[in-house]
């Protein structure tokens, strides 16, 4: 009597290596960069200040102010979607704040409340846009940037005659505001709260899209949302509150940066949404959706954050600034690229 062949295991069940899983994280190849760009900033650095913790506070600082926005922003391009209105919301945001407190003497805090209603109903718009119309967020959202654009330099002549907002330091409720938005931490190496900002927006939206029903809509309207609205996902929700969350996102930069300066220019913000979708690519947001982290953003903000503070320590031209940016884009995609199919060709 022939011995009864065992029936083979589905390969569903079967155990995943640990390669395997830590290949198939999102961030490994924004973490592999940032310590190479550490550990080469902390080589060539002039000063000998980059690898202090003073060196800290300051890439921090500016890691923050992107990190802010990358994250939500990554959320977004996880959900298949982009948002090119991004940079030009944080300068409309700190102008409508300081535009109602110096010229319509609105106290600072609710002019904040405002602002950020504003720039929800930014977010709302550009979301039910790409929702209703079908055309890419690429083109829609670009649209908002021109719009706000010119809406930021014609609205700030008429009122003020200039193309900036000054004088907010004189507004009432400034100072408690300043505290929230624009104070220093740890003496004497002076990091700015910023940085607690981008900590708890990066916590937040790790858990969102890792124990929530919502971020697991995320992922599924990015992977294929024909896919997702047959199987009961809220896809035009769930778009636009990402379009939401984004907006506002900006406008607590342009928060920031209003208390921070008590004043606000025109063309504050503009270009600065490059630094936000290279930050979440560089950190393993695929172009096409579905695939990314919060913490791989806001490790890709701690690389640009890096790279605006050595060049300058190291004594380079910053013209090359961009340069460089573009070669940690390019390298970022090849290395994710590569790490994304040696961990599907992987062996459980």
């Amino acid at each position: 009597m022939s011995a009864t062949t065992a029936a083979p295991a589905d390969e569903r069940l079967a155990a995943t290596s640990w390669l395997t899983r830590l290949l198939r994280r999102p961030e490994l190849g924004a973490l592999m960069g940032a310590v190479v760009i550490y550990a080469m900033f902390s080589i060539v650095d002039t000063t000998g200040v980059f690898a202090t913790i003073t060196g800290t506070a300051r890439w921090t600082d500016n890691a923050s102010t992107v990190g802010i926005v990358a994250v939500p922003v990554a959320l977004l391009m996880i959900a298949g979607e982009f948002d090119l209105s991004a940079g030009v919301m944080v300068g409309t945001s700190g102008l409508f704040c300081g535009l109602l407190t110096t010229e319509y003497s609105v106290p600072m805090w609710p002019a904040i409340l405002l602002t950020f209603a504003f720039a929800a109903c930014i977010g709302l718009i550009n979301g039910w846009l790409v929702m209703l119309t079908g055309l890419p967020s690429f083109i829609v959202t670009l649209a908002m940037f021109f719009s706000l654009r010119g809406i930021n330099l014609g609205v700030t002549k008429v009122l003020t005659d200039t193309v900036r907002v000054v004088g907010v330091g004189e507004v009432d409720g400034y100072d408690s505001a300043a505290k929230v938005f624009a104070s220093e931490l740890w003496d004497p190496y002076k990091f700015k709260i910023a940085v607690v900002w981008w900590i708890g927006i990066t916590l937040v939206a790790t858990v969102v899209l890792a124990r929530t029903r919502f971020g697991n809509w995320i992922y599924a309207v990015g992977g294929d949302s024909n896919a997702a609205r047959n199987t009961g996902v809220p896809v035009r929700r769930t778009k636009i509150t990402l379009f939401v969350c984004t907006s506002m996102s900006a406008a607590l930069v342009g928060i920031i940066d209003l208390t921070r300066l008590r004043s606000m220019q025109a063309g504050q913000g503009i270009g600065d949404e490059f630094y936000f979708i290279i930050a979440a690519v560089v950190g393993g947001c695929l172009l096409t959706g579905g695939f990314g982290s919060a913490i791989g953003a806001s490790i890709g903000a701690s690389i640009l954050g890096m790279a605006f503070i050595g060049i300058t320590y190291a004594g380079w031209d910053s013209d090359w600034l961009w340069l460089f940016l573009g070669v940690i884009l390019f390298v970022a995609v090849l290395v994710n690229t590569f790490i994304g199919k040696r961990a599907a060709g992987a062996k459980k």
